[in-house]
């Protein structure tokens, strides 16, 4: 049935539409942290359809909630009042840390890039954007018009200027060899002498932890330390908060808290697992910028009634049982045992992450030189050994990614870090 549905997926789906796994996949249901395909076989799962069931698969508050909803209304458009959306309007420009805050809802992150990207630079009357080197931040032509990875780059045709920066990236480039205050200096420089040879653009769009680029992150500091320098020339910063957002990080609700010494982002995107696997995305601005577009402008799906029921009843449950200290203590715990696991493979390079957003980073033994083949090998390996996890990288799509549900337990997060120990020494 597999091997039908695969073959009839190949006939009618673009061919740049990847799937996982030699043998695809079709994921039939899940439940807590499980899932099961269509034979029947159970996994552990670690990659929560790209960081989106961030809370559980099959969380009864969230299903009711749905369900509730469909037997009311399921859609009405923004041209009409609607409860569920302004009060998840309210309880996330409450918890974004920006001042008069404005929320606009999406269906997806790569939307609610697009219009922090609208917004700031109709704001700014600008079309120039600084973006960090090794970036993900979408899929639209916009979107991919400031993606700093090749890999996820189809065309260099774009909407707007794009100067990219250095910094995303900790333990590769020019700067690596540098401690974190000497790594922080040398972007600040670059980024000044960058902009001492163009125009001052609209914005900086920066992931506090990019995701796509293999969940790497500079020292906590260095977004503040750029805000400084963008202050000064009236530039906004937009945290891209898509995969950071809502605690994964454990340390911070929001990733750009780690960045936090020159005060809140003008801008935040977030989506994927506020809803929990509904669609949501969302922007938040002061007001001033959510107000500067002089046109009409709806949203037709954004805010619709049954996804925002949905991501009332998932954030009600991440605050409610503290799934962000449950990241960063469960997380700190399956980081600390995949290193003392990758002090033992020859092919790990870096073991790297903050809370349940860890990255392994495969390279061939003794050099830098990414090895994607390594990592499919382990991605293969892990699911016959019953658990899902996912690659990324800028380099070669060469680095394992593992963001599982954030109420994982301690003895779940042991038994993934075994099955993926067995897969690590399997290359």
């Amino acid at each position: 049935m597999t091997k039908d549905l695969f073959a009839r997926h190949r006939a009618v789906l673009p061919d740049w539409l990847a799937l996982y796994y030699e043998d695809p996949l079709e994921i039939t249901h899940g439940e807590g942290r499980h899932v099961w395909d269509a034979a029947g076989n159970r996994y552990l799962d670690f990659f929560g359809g790209i960081l989106t069931t961030m809370t559980a698969h099959a969380l009864p508050e969230v299903t009711k909630a749905v369900a509730e909803q469909a037997g009311r209304i399921v859609h009405s458009s923004t041209l009409y009042l609607n409860r569920p959306m302004v009060e998840l309007a309210e309880r996330v420009a409450q918890l974004s840390g920006i001042p008069d805050a404005r929320v606009f809802f999406t269906t997806s992150g790569t939307e609610a890039n697009d219009t922090a990207l609208l917004l700031a630079t109709a704001h700014r009357r600008s079309n120039a954007i600084l973006a960090m080197r090794n970036s993900y931040h979408g899929r639209s032509f916009s979107a991919v018009g400031i993606t700093g990875n090749r890999g996820w780059s189809p065309t260099s045709l774009t909407p707007l200027q794009t100067l990219y920066v250095h910094g995303g990236v900790r333990s590769r480039g020019p700067y690596a060899h540098l401690d974190d205050r000497g790594f922080i200096d040398a972007c600040v420089a670059d980024l000044e002498d960058l902009l001492g040879h163009t125009r001052a653009p609209a914005a900086l769009i920066a992931e506090p932890v990019q995701g796509v680029g293999g969940f790497t992150s500079p020292p906590d500091g260095l977004y503040a330390a750029f805000r400084e320098v963008l202050r000064d020339r009236g530039i906004l910063w937009i945290s891209d908060e898509v995969q950071t957002g809502w605690g994964r990080t454990g340390e911070h609700f929001w990733g750009w808290q780690a960045h936090a010494g020159s005060g809140p982002p003008d801008i935040v995107t977030f989506a994927k697992g506020i809803g929990n696997g509904m669609s949501i995305g969302g922007v938040v601005a002061r007001a001033e910028i959510m107000n500067c577009l002089d046109a009409n402008s709806i949203s037709t799906f954004g805010g619709t009634q049954i996804t925002m029921a949905a991501g009332l009843a998932n954030l009600a449950h991440i605050l409610e049982h503290d799934l962000q200290g449950n990241a960063r203590r469960v997380g700190g715990l399956l980081i600390e045992r995949l290193r003392a696991v990758a002090a033992q493979v020859p092919h790990v390079r870096e073991v790297r992450g903050r809370g349940l957003m860890i990255g392994v980073e495969l390279t061939r033994p003794g050099t830098d030189e990414a090895a994607p083949e390594a990592a499919s090998t382990v991605l293969e390996e892990a699911r016959a050994g019953g658990l899902l996890v996912g690659k990324g990288g800028g380099h070669d799509t060469s680095v394992l990614r593992i963001a599982p549900p954030m109420s994982l337990t301690v003895a779940e997060a042991e038994e993934g870090a075994a099955i993926l120990e067995r897969a690590l020494r399997s290359i």
